[in-house]
């Protein structure tokens, strides 16, 4: 996991450090939920869609492993 270190104001960082305590979230989750809203997403990788299929199925590793590409390759089209 990559880290990042970014320069706040004190007032932006006490209202960022109150919306997490008032939502229950850490300061990490509201910034990953606010980059979401803004479009900025990661990509799910292969693998996570067949470990998704396998889980969600009782199918075979073969039929988990092509849906799991046919949802990799509709996820890169958006």
């Amino acid at each position: 996991m990559a880290r990042l270190t970014i320069t706040l104001s004190d007032e932006r960082y006490l209202a960022l450090k109150e919306a997490a305590a008032r939502q229950r979230k850490t300061i990490r989750e509201i910034i990953e939920s606010s980059l979401d809203m803004y479009g900025i997403k990661t990509r799910k990788r292969a693998r996570d869609y067949l470990a998704l299929a396998r889980k969600r199925s009782n199918l075979p590793e073969d039929e988990a492993l092509a849906l799991a590409a046919r949802e990799t390759r509709a996820e890169r089209k958006t």
